[in-house]
């Protein structure tokens, strides 16, 4: 620890903490343009600069580490001169016409910065220089007139996200925002995360579907999770009069820490979907609006009196399914599963069950490994903040083993690709286990020796100089982690994790996918005779495979928030929430519990998934669980399960 002294007042901060840091830890403001908390401190705009006694000049507060004894001023006249110069600088670059951008009136920082030094004009005469506008993106405009070369959104797409795709051309004044090699936004290879706009200061980049709404501080926020899929990302919502504005990545998320994706953040705002908002029963070969109480009546007869089956969405809040599951048992359901079928789980949590024990890491594990190997899985696609937690760590040195049977999005990052079909993926890991073993890298213990790895590679078609490459890139790190998915033996690569001291991650289906896994809602689907059918969506649709079979069944309820190919052909459709507008709770992929909030109010006859399965429940005359938390317990987890 350090003393230091700021504005009069003394501190002890630890070592190597920026001036910056230790005045905002004891409440002092400092302003500035170019910091910002996740990313690593820039010194680009100086406006954060301080007086420190005993040098020469003004400091940048932002990158000044403090030093023991050190005094600082951050409120003298010759401080506010600078910022106020800085200001004018800034605003006599680009052309910040204020009253006709989106984000002024409160969301502008440069502005706010502005009206903080008692500035109400423009000192120097702007250049009037007209910048390029980008819209070709389908979400993000950009607005370089707005810029002010502060490069957070740069640092941000390199840091936070690993994709490199914004940078700056020309020099100085001149310097321009461009994307890869100068192409539009909208044709490179941005990955429409919106982290470059959320970090953005000013209205160089904005989202076309929250621009010119309003204000952020006219609107309610709602701290909640993301239910995209089972990462488990917290989000910040934004609504006004019930209505979504921008959904943004909450930076104190102890799981993305701000980070979100495409599906999380532009996604729900682009969707276009008929709303159920009334119950409907068929009657005369088509769907006519019902009250809840005929429904519930003529739902509930049908269940009763008829051999069922009954499938449930993992979008679902933890309530929803202990309710599903209470029903289903209730009512002697030859079938009762998740529409996933334990596709991306079942085989996982058997193993659990026969180790006795959990045997996979978490997700912080990616953020210190000094090595990854994925196999079987693309972490780009649906679990897409996994994957940028590999990309900017990779960033850093780390090496990457891809092993799969399709095309992953990674392999150009790769140090090594393994292309084999899913089948072999056995012989693989035994072919590594023996190049582990000659390489004399192995950590652990195996039955495997150095001798087996002709004969190993030789199965899979490859030579064992493949499998020498490709066991150094993997085993030669200190902290390697694995990536696997559902098509990868569990129990072939918790072996092979021990032998090289490696940490197992599975990257599961939806939001609740591990949850349902441990409720025993993960069994294939097989229809069988059952002549009624209960259906519980979230706001997802069925697959076209799931549906013949669902046609079959001559009698069929569905909870749905949204009209689909199952709401037109089921005799019974229960109007439900969607998930900004209900709450519970959701097991994240390796084992975190949280609680998502409502953020947005349903219509009148619209109800939460879990009370409508309650109401189903009370009128069919079985008894629901008081605690769904027990049920998270029925079985060894794959992952250790925390709140």
């Amino acid at each position: 620890m350090v003393t230091v002294t700021i504005d009069g007042k003394q501190l002890e901060v630890p070592e190597g903490t920026t001036v910056l840091r230790a005045a905002q830890s004891a409440g002092i403001d400092i302003p500035t343009l170019c910091d910002h908390p996740h990313l690593t401190p820039y010194g680009g705009c100086r406006l954060c600069l301080v007086e420190v006694e005993g040098a020469r000049t003004l400091q940048p507060s932002c990158t000044l580490p403090v030093s023991n004894n050190m005094i600082v001023k951050t409120d003298t006249q010759k401080v506010k001169d600078a910022r106020k110069f800085v200001l004018t600088l800034i605003f006599s670059e680009r052309n910040h016409f204020c009253p006709y951008c989106q984000v002024s009136g409160g969301d502008c920082e440069l502005q706010n910065s502005a009206y903080h030094e008692g500035m109400t004009h423009w000192p120097l005469q702007p250049n009037w220089q007209p910048y390029p506008m980008d819209s070709s993106h389908p979400y993000i405009i950009l607005e370089n007139n707005r810029c002010i070369l502060c490069r957070r959104c740069v640092r941000a797409c390199g840091e936070l996200v690993g994709n490199y795709t914004l940078g700056f051309e020309e020099r100085g004044a001149r310097s321009i925002l461009v994307a890869d090699t100068g192409v539009s936004l909208g044709e490179s290879t941005c990955i429409s995360c919106g982290t470059c706009v959320q970090v953005c200061p000013t209205g160089a980049l904005i989202d076309r579907w929250s621009a010119y709404r309003g204000h952020d501080e006219q609107a309610e926020k709602t701290s909640t999770i993301c239910v995209g899929c089972s990462v488990g990302c917290g989000i910040d919502v934004l609504t006004r009069d019930n209505n979504l504005l921008r959904i943004d990545g909450n930076w104190d998320a102890p799981v993305n820490e701000g980070v979100i994706c495409e599906i999380g953040r532009f996604k729900p705002l682009d969707e276009k979907c008929e709303r159920i908002v009334t119950p409907m029963v068929r009657k005369n070969g088509s769907l006519k609006a019902s009250t809840w109480e005929e429904a519930l009546k003529i739902a509930s007869a049908e269940l009763k009196t008829k051999k069922s089956a009954a499938l449930i969405s993992t979008r679902l809040p933890i309530e929803a399914l202990a309710n599903f599951k209470a029903l289903t048992a209730g009512l002697g359901s030859e079938l009762a599963t998740s529409l996933e079928e334990g596709n991306t789980t079942a085989e996982a949590a058997k193993f659990a069950e026969t180790e006795g024990k959990p045997f996979e890491g978490k997700l912080a594990d990616m953020l210190s490994a000094d090595g990854f190997m994925l196999m079987g899985t693309d972490v780009t696609k649906d679990h897409q903040v996994a994957g940028f937690f590999i990309k900017r760590v990779l960033g850093n040195g780390p090496r990457l083993l891809v092993v799969d049977e399709d095309e992953n999005a990674l392999s150009a990052l790769a140090n090594k690709v393994l292309s084999c079909k899913a089948t072999a993926y056995g012989d693989v890991l035994n072919a590594l286990s023996a190049a582990v073993v000659k390489l004399g890298l192995a950590k652990g213990k195996t039955e495997i020796k150095a001798s087996d790895l002709d004969g190993f590679a030789s199965k899979t078609g490859m030579k064992s100089e493949e499998y020498l490459d490709a066991a150094f890139v993997i085993a030669s790190a200190q902290k390697p982690v694995i990536v696997y998915g559902a098509s990868a033996s569990a129990k072939a690569l918790a072996a092979f994790a021990q032998l090289i001291g490696a940490s197992l991650i599975s990257l599961k289906g939806s939001a609740n996918s591990l949850a349902a896994s441990q409720m025993k809602l993960d069994q294939p689907v097989k229809i069988g005779s059952a002549q009624a059918l209960l259906v519980a969506l979230g706001d997802d649709e069925v697959s076209q495979k799931l549906l013949k079979e669902f046609e079959k069944v001559p009698f069929k309820v569905v909870i749905a928030s949204q009209a689909s190919a199952l709401t037109a052909v089921a005799d019974v459709v229960l109007p439900a929430a969607n998930w900004l507008e209900q709450e519970g709770h959701y097991l994240s992929l390796d084992g975190r519990l949280q609680t998502a909030k409502r953020c947005l109010t349903p219509t009148a006859e619209v109800r939460p998934s879990a009370d409508i399965l309650a109401a189903l429940a009370e009128a069919t005359g079985v008894a629901l669980p008081k605690d769904w938390a027990p049920l998270l317990h029925e079985r060894v987890a794959v992952t250790e399960i925390v709140k």
